[in-house]
């Protein structure tokens, strides 16, 4: 296998090579890619020092990242002695984990040429690692194993697109999940297709998601309160609100906003675009239409209550969301809750998480990167699928004209994130088993 890793260095510095100018824009012109090359390029993750175990857990971006906060919470309870690292690939997952994981070691991961992935995993020295959903590198892998540092996956997801895409690469990736202590995936179909590409099965358990562990239920939760007095709202308000948008998502629900409240005055819109690099581009937006505008950024405790030019009863001002890890407390404000990159083709949004909260909801036909949630959503009645901006409006108009029914939906969509709890736990048990075994094998094997 070391040929292979010669190889792989040789195609990966070959395609650096190709997008090294659409890296250099994305530096200098936007200046994105900025931080942790010496991590990410030649491995110089933190030395971690004493021999205590260690769990190194990848978290690709802010998504994954937030799943983490209950699992380590039940490791960290059971085994007090743990040390967690935590490695995530794009800047905005890397601010997150650095918020929520304070106390811990938070890195960006390698990049997967053999002399990075090496001197990572000699830093850090981890007892295992923990892959977040699905994030496989050969390379990484391979020292993985050489090392004789098991690596699991948790929470493993595979879609049909994603499983067409490395069926075609099996003769690689098959003896790369066969190197896996443990697989351990959401349902019985990602199983299936697992199992297929590794061509055998004793590795792979179906936990269920730990997204719905993590969900916050009650809206009452004080990141949830601070939000709503940030942005001004009153207890009769009705808040549509549109997160994880895309262009041109947030200039749709601005149109159908507008419109509806020439006949409902007492409804609100938050704005919640998926970039971090949007924020700025949304704001314009809203000004461009002369409408007033609370950024979250922009709000200190003294400012909150305070006067917003231009702002009056029939002219409330629109709110933005411009802050990092704040949305899934954002979503317990939403009485109707839009989840973007539906109408795009980004391929959906978490959806779980306004669900939580027995928000009505609402996406677009492109979800297919949560296609077995929203198939369990809709088989519960909990969720509809509009396709443009005007089942969008239609939708909403029927909802505030009759909003029991809007209740009733988002009674529903709670009851089924509450009836899939347990995920967490599962895994937890899982890894502190596999690395109990794995110890007791190097024992045996000294």
């Amino acid at each position: 296998m070391r040929l292979v890793s010669y190889l792989l260095n040789l195609v990966y510095g070959l395609l650096l090579i190709a997008v090294s100018p659409v890296l250099a824009y994305r530096a200098l012109v936007l200046k994105k890619y900025r931080s942790g090359w010496s991590q990410k390029f030649l491995g110089k993750l933190h030395e971690r020092e004493g021999d205590r175990p260690c769990f190194w857990f990848h978290a690709v971006s802010v998504g994954e990242v937030l799943q983490l906060p209950p699992l380590l919470t039940i490791l960290r309870e059971q085994h007090p002695e743990l040390e967690f690292v935590i490695t995530t690939t794009t800047h905005t997952g890397y601010a997150v984990a650095r918020e929520k994981f304070p106390g811990h070691t938070v890195c960006y991961f390698p990049l997967d040429f053999s002399w990075s992935v090496k001197r990572a995993l000699q830093r850090i020295r981890p007892s295992a690692v923990i892959l977040v959903e699905m994030e496989l590198w050969p390379n990484f892998v391979l020292a993985a194993d050489r090392m004789r540092i098991p690596v699991s996956i948790i929470n493993g997801r595979l879609s049909e697109k994603s499983f067409r895409g490395y069926w075609r690469l099996r003769a690689l990736i098959g003896p790369l999940l066969n190197r896996l202590e443990l697989m351990a995936v959401q349902t019985d179909a990602y199983a299936e297709r697992f199992s297929r590409l590794a061509g055998k099965s004793e590795q792979i358990q179906v936990t269920g998601s730990i997204k719905f562990d993590g969900i916050e239920v009650e809206r009452g939760n004080p990141l949830t309160r601070e939000l709503r007095d940030t942005f001004q709202l009153k207890k009769r308000d009705m808040v549509l609100i549109a997160g994880s948008t895309q262009d041109p998502e947030e200039r749709i629900a601005l149109d159908v906003y507008l419109e509806l409240r020439r006949q409902y005055p007492d409804l609100r819109l938050i704005l919640v675009p998926r970039h971090q690099e949007r924020f700025e581009e949304v704001a314009a937006l809203v000004r461009s239409y002369g409408l007033p505008l609370i950024c979250r950024s922009q709000q200190s405790d003294e400012d909150q209550g305070r006067f917003i030019p231009f702002s009056t009863s029939e002219r409330p001002p629109i709110c933005l969301l411009d802050t990092l890890g704040e949305l899934k407390a954002c979503w317990g404000l939403a009485d109707f809750a839009f989840v973007g990159g539906s109408l795009t083709k980004r391929g959906g949004q978490n959806m779980i998480e306004p669900a939580g909260y027995g928000a009505a909801l609402l996406f677009g036909p492109n979800t297919w990167n949560f296609k077995d949630i929203v198939a369990a959503l809709l088989q519960h009645e909990a969720a509809t699928v509009v396709r443009n901006q005007a089942e969008l409006e239609g939708q909403l108009t029927n909802w505030l004209r009759n909003p029991e029914a809007a209740r009733e939906q988002g009674s529903r969509a709670q009851e089924f994130v509450l009836s899939q709890r347990g995920a967490t736990l599962r895994t937890a048990e899982l890894l502190m088993r596999s690395l109990n075994e794995a110890a007791q094998s190097a024992e045996k094997a000294a």
